[in-house]
């Protein structure tokens, strides 16, 4: 998001918990470019602060506890991370300058077992985890003061948006980085749970610029952001393994104690809305993001680029 904000002339300011760290992460490259503020999503305070001395036209949260199955343990800290700093934001907007245009990031995972696959802005939600009770309950929240006080606030409904800077604990880079470690001869397999789980995967860059787009509107609104595309962790390991030129079924192997609960309902969005009112379209299509996924972990292997 910072990138994309750069590439467009805007100041960016980004709240970080310790600007002194000696790493941004994958953002490290724009240190010196951004300014980096102290804040914390469990300490409210700290977000109003931010925003006093800003003062910014436009706020992107992004910002939230997003591996769903800790929130299990910490139902309490993941509530207050999502919603809790949502409604801190909001509130400081208000009452500091309520001209400034906010992107809040949704989940698709509200919907939960909806009945209903893909899923609009308008299906009914059934969310099934601590992390996606918390998104509803955010994305609800933007609704409400948007309607109630003229806000213009809106919510972005994500589904999995991906990218070689994605944690390896997520299944994409679990996948991508365990067949780069094939190809240079650290592992002999690469070992997943359900392999027949279904995901709708976009490339990260593709969503920011959609919510960019969302907050360059006249007018607020909220939007499903996703590919419309459904696709098999299967597909997705095999799609990693011919970007090396390999045959997935001789090296997949299935870990039961990986497999998580049957999904009834298939998590996928229908950007009907998107395309028709911002006129968002993904540049960056399945197959395009897992082989850069792929490269990008052979390179950080030292391996040279395989394949396509």
């Amino acid at each position: 998001m910072a990138e994309l904000l750069l590439e467009k002339g805007y100041t960016v300011a980004c709240v970080v918990r310790d600007p002194a760290a000696p790493s941004l992460g994958s953002a490290e490259h724009l240190r010196g470019q951004i300014e980096l503020i102290a804040g914390d999503l469990l300490t409210p305070a700290t977000l109003a602060a931010a925003i006093e001395r800003v003062r910014p036209d436009e706020i992107y949260h992004l910002a939230a506890p997003s591996f769903v199955p800790a929130s299990w343990e910490h139902p309490r800290q993941t509530m207050r991370a999502i919603f809790g700093s949502c409604a801190a934001i909001l509130e400081s907007v208000r009452a500091i300058d309520a001209g400034t245009r906010v992107f809040v990031a949704g989940s698709g995972s509200m919907f939960g077992d909806a009945g209903v696959s893909p899923q609009r802005e308008d299906t009914p939600c059934r969310p099934d985890s601590p992390y996606a009770i918390a998104k509803l309950a955010a994305h609800q929240l933007v609704g409400a003061l948007r309607a109630h006080d003229g806000l213009h606030a809106s919510s972005g409904i994500l589904y999995n948006h991906e990218s070689e800077r994605r944690p390896e604990r997520f299944v994409t880079r679990r996948v991508t980085s365990g067949v780069a470690a094939i190809v240079v001869g650290r592992e002999r397999e690469l070992t997943l749970g359900s392999l027949d789980a279904i995901r709708d995967w976009s490339f990260a860059g593709d969503i920011v610029g959609a919510a960019w787009l969302m907050l360059q509107q006249p007018d607020a609104g909220d939007y499903v952001l996703a590919s419309g595309v459904p696709h098999t962790v299967a597909e997705l390991a095999r799609a990693a393994f011919a970007c090396v030129d390999l045959d997935a079924e001789r090296y997949l192997r299935v870990d039961d104690s990986l497999v998580r609960a049957h999904e009834p309902t298939p998590s996928v969005g229908d950007p009907s809305l998107a395309r028709e009112r911002l006129g968002w379209r993904a540049r960056v299509d399945f197959e395009q993001l897992v082989e850069r996924m792929v490269q990008a972990d052979l390179r950080r292997l030292g391996a040279p680029a395989r394949g396509r």
